[in-house]
């Protein structure tokens, strides 16, 4: 197939600078959205995505339990992004060609760009263990609103049958949230259903303590969360290395401090959902210095690669190292508002660039996270994400279940009208003391 350009070209025929956004997720749009806001509009600016749907990922454990329909959670995209004067690509990317400046599209079309933001979320690595997953293994995720539709399917099987339920992270995971979330979430409905007295739950992950989360704990992020563990009888192992899943049967491997392998466990299970390790996405993995071993973005202070100095990278793929080493490998977590703080320095950043000046801005990497537990909730506050810390507190309340639903609406209202920082949304951050660019 022929290779057919997609260029810019203003009314009067003259080039004018073309960006590239690669993903439409999360990041992606709202890095869309903001370059538009930032830069007014002049640039072209065009997203490319996976079909034609915009999902709110976080919305993920509700959809599982038949709390959430998927189109709750998802809205069109080329439709919005078009009211900001923004293209939109379905296609899919086949691969990056960072020495040619642009993007091969699955279509065997390419797009050219001047500078291109890379923004593509992770690919989901299961096949680092034999049997996990949802499409050739024996266990749900919640990875992808598609995935948690499936896992939705399981579950409705699984309470005419209720049995022995494992909720969980592999080795490498580093997006522990939503695991919590999803064990919490589906002991709240199980007690409604009154169905928790036969359905044994157990918690596995390779953090070295419940509530590390891959930060090293946030505040006494470990006591609260053993704390909610007890209270609903969710068992837990840590320092654990899943090695093996078949159906009804999962191989676990308990760590020492040290990382040497202390106890061996074989667990049933009826229902099981475990978050994967996280790779960079197929298609970002060319060109010399653009990625490292695991297919991560590299990136300097300014989020530019510093072997393309053109590309910007966002969100989860970029390479973060982890928080600390621990005897089973975790990463660090790279989504909420971290993605919109990396959001606003990419914009700033591409802003000077075309001004012929230098890019200063610096994302804060503040974290923040809601976690809902079904009829409550647990905030927590890291600023900055990796310690040191100025600032670090963690609280379980009904406000965080209010809160999280009430998210869940303004994020989406906030797709569809292409405002990505109301003015409201900026004061009330600004008076908690949180920054998105330093």
């Amino acid at each position: 197939m022929g290779i057919t350009p997609v260029h810019a070209i203003e009314p009067g025929g003259e080039h004018m600078a073309r960006i590239v956004v690669l993903g439409a997720g999360i990041g992606g749009m709202s890095a869309a959205y903001e370059l538009r806001g930032t830069l007014g509009p002049g640039p072209a600016i065009t997203v490319i995505g996976e079909g034609d749907r915009f999902s709110f990922t976080p919305s993920n454990p509700w959809v599982a339990v038949g709390w959430r329909k998927p189109s709750d959670v998802e809205m069109p995209v080329a439709r919005y992004l078009a009211k900001k004067g923004i293209v939109f690509e379905g296609a899919g990317a086949e691969r990056v060609e960072p020495d040619s400046n642009r993007v091969r599209l699955r279509d065997g079309r390419h797009i050219d760009y001047d500078f291109l933001v890379i923004a593509t979320g992770p690919r989901l690595a299961f096949d680092e263990v034999p049997g996990l997953g949802p499409e050739d293994g024996h266990t749900q995720s919640i990875c992808t609103t598609t995935h948690a539709t499936s896992a939705w399917e399981a579950y409705q099987t699984f309470l005419d049958n209720p049995g022995p339920v494992i909720v969980g992270a592999a080795p490498m995971a580093s997006c522990f949230g939503p695991a919590y979330e999803f064990a919490m979430i589906l002991d709240r409905d199980l007690r409604k259903r009154r169905l928790r007295d036969k359905v044994p739950i157990t918690y596995v992950t390779p953090e070295p303590y419940i509530g590390h989360m891959g930060l090293g704990g946030v505040g006494d992020s470990k006591g609260l969360m053993e704390s909610e563990f007890r209270q609903r009888h969710i068992q837990w192992i840590t320092n654990a290395k899943i090695t093996a899943v078949r159906s009804g049967e999962m191989d676990v491997s308990e760590m020492d401090d040290a990382g040497q392998a202390k106890k061996a466990h074989v667990l049933p299970f009826k229902y099981s959902m475990v978050l994967p390790a996280f790779t960079g996405v197929p298609a970002v993995r060319q060109g010399e210095g653009l990625c490292n071993p695991r297919g991560f973005i590299l990136i300097d202070k300014h989020q530019r690669n510093p072997a393309y100095p053109n590309i910007f990278s966002l969100g989860v793929c970029v390479a973060i190292p982890p928080v600390e080493a621990t005897p089973v490998p975790t990463g660090a977590p790279k989504t909420g508002f971290m993605i919109e703080s990396m959001v606003t320095a990419v914009a700033h950043n591409i802003q000077a660039e075309l001004a012929g000046t230098p890019a200063m801005a610096e994302a804060t990497w503040n974290a923040i996270c809601l976690a809902d537990m079904g009829d409550t909730g647990a905030a927590f506050v890291a600023l900055p994400q990796i310690p040191p810390r100025n600032v670090t507190w963690a609280k379980v309340g009904k406000w965080v279940h209010v809160a999280k639903i009430a998210f869940e609406k303004y994020f989406l209202m906030k797709m569809k009208s292409g405002n990505t920082e109301p003015v409201y949304e900026k004061y009330v951050l600004k008076l908690l003391g949180i920054m998105r660019t330093r």
